[in-house]
């Protein structure tokens, strides 16, 4: 593991006993800059699901050893399975020079993640307690539903969608808001064997055609309108224009199931289209509450999830069913440290990941109770978040760095004047969180008592890879800390040699997790090309990252032409794709700069076509042009005017110069004598402001 091991001195009583770090301990002092670590407390510690680096480093030292039964032990011992798994409880092949790319877990185990989510814990007497608290976007519109109430509306929708056609392996496709209603699609899906497609409702028309035409769905799944703030956003629009640019290109969907969300548009104002729409609250409710179960092999589809990547068309990352339940359900009880007792509030969207993993299916497989929030963490005020943590009387509250750091720009009475006296345990996804806004979160908003669980993984990981788990360790602001069960994270240079020790170099994982993903939809070749033709042997992440002299895991960004906007990839190829196509601009290329709030900001060097004049209006169609094809979240934050761009002699595009120029980092622009008009770079430059 390299340097891995030198941590067995940094259990919670042993890490006190360092010299040469400065440490605060849970619930004892605020963290400053000179703390180099924050120690669990004795009473945090001997609560913990993982009590101690001892206890962490047994299992996983067994679950590196021995993976088939460390992980078959968890998977039979805390899930129902129709039918247990082959004798081989995986294979896998990660090495693309000994053939196809191939990861199994579980393969030969009937279940369904929807049961286990559902119905297992019903059985368990968990019936009547609260599984999804719902806030809506203006405070005082709420709901809830229990565990057996949830199920009835979940068997009312998947009755629905067999009557309409949906089967076994069919896809769906969900664009919806923040609703208990998209869980509820989701479960549905799920439960008869129906593979769904969450698209985040914040996606252009185009982004969502493109998606609705890959995959094929029998079924859209929308709603007509939300209020994200005081800004109504008319979904059912975006969807219709999405169906016709879809049935123009060969794909037509026969049923668009449309949610009234009353609050944001009443269904009189709402564009229809007979014979293909239909109220969701005029014929799903007729059906009846209960539905049969679809049992399903472990390796059967579960859903797509559409990514961003360093090319133009987005990948839809497939994740399968058995090892996906088993591995959300373990990190979402160790990463957290999750007791029956607690209330769960995760601010991520269904539309990514996080919201499938950690909103959905991670928390109800623990049969936990979660809060779903419809609204802007900012509306009405910037204590709109806090207000809820007290109303719900959250305990576990978990988000992205770019909502922490644009909370702390806001000041601290907006989280001071609430209580927040519920709060255990804080997490962060997304992106790497800077040691300034982690000590805030931890100061501010935990009041130094509670552990943050800041955890990397990804899209294709489907779980938790590197994470702190409360309780067991110290932790060190701004660091991942340490590997999840199962997980063997390496460091190789450019020729893919693995680096020991203290050192920086490219992440890579060996050997193979329960949630891994499984392919790109269609796309094997992209697949492995990717994901495991960089560095054979391994699955490169695409993330830069350094291990500290302790073996803490310290994640630096992506190495790749992806930029992380807000914890959500954005592909420059797309961005510049989208530029192009305005016929303005004959040529753009993009980079990733520093936003003090979004962590990465988008920067848009952009050629004219001849004769066109620059101009404030024509910025604002290019980014409009953006904002239409992708969505708001990939709009530029700043459009640079170029007359040309550095391109070596080969017409390779220099971005490492680009994003120095974006930086402002002109003192280390390097060689220039290789482009072919060197004279270009200082034409950018005097560009800069304007």
């Amino acid at each position: 593991m390299g340097g891995f091991t030198d941590v067995a001195a940094l259990d919670s009583s042993a890490a006190r006993k360092i010299p040469r770090l400065n440490a605060a301990v849970l619930g004892e002092s605020p963290a400053t800059e000179d703390d180099q670590l924050i120690l669990p407390s004795d009473q945090f510690s001997s609560n913990a699901n993982i009590s101690s680096y001892h206890q962490y480093l047994e299992m996983y030292k067994r679950s590196i050893e021995d993976p088939a039964g460390f992980w078959s032990d968890i998977a039979s011992s805390e899930f129902f399975w129709k039918q247990k798994w082959d004798q081989q409880v995986y294979s896998e092949n990660l090495d693309v020079r000994k053939g196809e790319i191939k990861i199994e877990w579980f393969k030969g185990g009937i279940t369904n993640i929807c049961y286990n989510c559902l119905d297992r814990n019903i059985e368990a007497g968990l019936g009547e307690k609260i599984a999804l608290y719902w806030e809506g976007n203006e405070p005082g519109f709420d709901g809830t539903l229990t565990y057996i109430e949830l199920l009835h509306k979940v068997c009312q929708l998947a009755n629905f969608l067999k009557d309409n056609g949906v089967r076994k392996g069919d896809a769906v496709v969900i664009y919806m808001p923040m609703l208990m209603e998209l869980p509820i699609a989701m479960l549905a899906c799920a439960r008869i064997g129906a593979v769904h497609s969450v698209v985040f409702a914040g996606f252009s028309s185009e982004s969502l055609a493109q998606r609705i035409i890959d995959c094929k769905p029998k079924i859209v799944i929308t709603c007509n309108a939300v209020k994200r703030g005081s800004k109504a956003i008319h979904l059912k629009d975006i969807v219709d224009a999405a169906l016709i640019d879809s049935a123009q290109n060969g794909v037509s969907v026969a049923t668009c199931l449309c949610y009234e969300n009353e609050s944001a548009l009443n269904r009189e104002s709402t564009k229809w289209k007979e014979g293909r729409d239909i109220w969701w609250q005029d014929v799903v409710p007729t059906y009846p509450t209960t539905c049969t179960v679809e049992w399903v092999d472990a390796e059967f589809p579960l859903f797509l999830l559409y990514t961003s990547g360093s090319t133009g068309k987005p990948k839809g990352v497939l994740h399968t069913t058995g090892g996906y339940m088993v591995y959300t359900a373990t990190t979402f009880k160790y990463a957290f440290d999750y007791k029956p007792s607690d209330v769960y509030w995760c601010t991520a969207d269904c539309g990514w990941i996080t919201g499938h993993s950690y909103v959905t299916y991670g928390p109800l497989l623990n049969g936990a109770s979660v809060v779903v929030f419809e609204g802007a963490p900012n509306y009405p005020d910037p204590g709109r978040c806090w207000d809820i943590v007290d109303k719900y009387k959250v305990t576990i509250f978990y988000t992205a760095p770019t909502l922490v750091r644009s909370l702390m720009r806001e000041g601290n009475e907006h989280v001071t004047r609430y209580s927040r006296k519920s709060l255990r345990v804080l997490g962060s996804v997304g992106e790497p969180i800077n040691p300034s806004a982690w000590r805030w979160f931890f100061n501010v908003v935990g009041e130094s008592r509670c552990p943050i669980s800041d955890t990397w993984w990804q899209t294709e990981t489907g779980g938790f890879m590197i994470t702190p788990l409360p309780g067991a360790w110290p932790q060190k602001p701004g660091s991942a800390t340490f590997p999840f069960f199962g997980v063997q994270p390496v460091l190789v240079d450019e020729k893919g040699n693995e680096i020991e020790g203290e050192c920086s170099g490219y992440l890579c994982l060996k050997s193979s997790w329960p949630s891994a993903f499984r392919t790109l939809y269609n796309d094997q070749e992209r697949y492995e090309v990717t994901y495991f033709k960089p560095f054979p042997g391994y699955y490169f992440t695409g993330d830069g990252c350094t291990r500290d002299k302790d073996g803490y895991y310290w994640l630096t960004g992506r190495v790749d032409d992806v930029i992380n906007v807000s914890g959500h990839r954005i592909g420059t190829a797309e961005v510049e794709s989208a530029l192009v196509s305005h016929p303005q601009c004959a040529e753009a290329a993009v980079v990733g700069v520093e936003h003090e709030v979004k962590g990465q900001g988008i920067y848009a060097f952009v050629t004219l076509v001849d004769g066109v004049s620059y101009s404030e209006e024509l910025r604002k169609s290019l980014i409009l042009t953006v904002r239409k094809q992708i969505g708001a979240f990939a709009a530029p934050d700043k459009i640079h005017w170029a007359p040309g761009l550095p391109k070596t002699r080969s017409g390779k595009i220099m971005r490492r110069i680009l994003r120095k120029i974006a930086s402002k980092q002109l003192d280390e622009l390097g060689d220039t004598s290789t482009l072919a008009d060197p004279g270009v770079v200082n034409q950018l430059i005097e560009l800069a402001d304007c």
